[in-house]
């Protein structure tokens, strides 16, 4: 008899996934994989990107997702994103415009939060695809997704903000403070905010909010300081896409995931596009470490093509 799949919270994992005990052989794994798939590309014609964003050259994006007609009418309201329909195919696409910021993406150091990166626009494919499907074999149960609280770090242009908002009780986009413009202005661009609300941090659909998280500032604060300054609902989804670039960032951004993290409630997606080894190396043995080991981290098998890890972390509790 084939064993249950495993659910941590409102996320399943795949048939296959494997839990990381050891960030050396995760990596070592991880990075032959990469070499024999960047191998296979290339003998076919096809060779791997060099960095993760989408398109830096264009002020505005204009994006099409394509997603599964639902069998039953939508329940939640959906924004003012533009959507086609195909009778034929029985497909919707959801239009976003996104706003990009080229100049600050060469001005601002470290400012890499201001372009679209790649990483982005697949996970928000693939959640679509997945649960306009009703796929049961879903990463993320679509039904628990509905009351599901969900914050997101370093979220830079805000997509999944927009992708997200239809499907969830309360969308928080985070980042550092010179990106929540950005962010703002395309949650207003597809209809999540209104500009006349983005100033009053008052959002149009009333479960999503843009607030700056710098997790630099939230490491340095003393305990009682961080109960006041970073207060959220209990989070049942956090998500870190693509944030894993910086060696500086990393103790900051483990300290972050680790204290937003409910025991036993909150699950943490964490997707990875595989560039500098020991950048990734080194997020992997923090976040093992963090609370006294107290994670598991799952590696959720094949669940995004090309480049990328997927990890599933659940901080379990701690016994009295």
């Amino acid at each position: 008899m084939d064993p249950s799949p495993i659910s941590l919270g409102l996320c399943k994992l795949p048939e296959g996934s494997t839990l990381v005990s050891d960030a050396d052989e995760e990596v070592f794994l991880l990075y032959t994989d990469l070499a024999a798939k960047q191998s296979h590309a290339e003998q076919n014609g096809k060779g791997f990107r060099g960095l993760g964003y989408l398109d830096n050259h264009k002020d505005v994006l204009s994006l099409e997702f394509t997603y599964p007609k639902k069998p039953q009418s939508a329940g939640k309201g959906k924004g003012k994103s533009s959507k086609k329909r195909s009778s034929e195919a029985q497909q919707e696409t959801l239009e976003v415009q996104l706003a990009q910021d080229k100049t600050a993406l060469r001005s601002r150091k470290g400012d890499t939060g201001s372009v679209l990166w790649r990483a982005s626009a697949e996970l928000a494919q693939l959640i679509l695809q997945q649960v306009h499907s009703q796929d049961s074999n879903a990463l993320l149960d679509s039904s628990r997704l509905q009351d599901a609280n969900v914050l997101e770090l370093g979220a830079g242009t805000g997509l999944l903000g927009v992708v997200f908002a239809p499907l969830v009780k309360r969308y928080t986009v985070t980042d550092i403070d010179d990106l929540i413009p950005l962010i703002s202005k395309n949650l207003a661009l597809n209809g999540v905010l209104t500009p006349s609300s983005q100033s009053k941090g008052a959002p149009t659909v009333p479960n999503v909010s843009a607030e700056p998280l710098d997790w630099v500032a939230l490491q340095n604060c003393s305990a009682s300081k961080r109960q006041t300054a970073y207060s959220y609902p209990p989070i049942d989804l956090l998500l870190v896409v693509d944030c894993i670039y910086h060696p500086s960032l990393l103790p900051a951004l483990v300290d972050t995931i680790d204290y937003l993290s409910t025991p036993e409630r909150t699950v943490v997606l964490v997707v990875v596009e595989l560039r500098a080894e020991d950048v990734v190396r080194e997020f992997l043995e923090l976040w093992l470490a963090a609370s006294g080991g107290s994670w598991d981290i799952w590696h959720a098998h094949e669940v995004m093509e090309g480049p990328y890890v997927v990890w599933v972390g659940w901080k379990k509790g701690t016994d009295k």
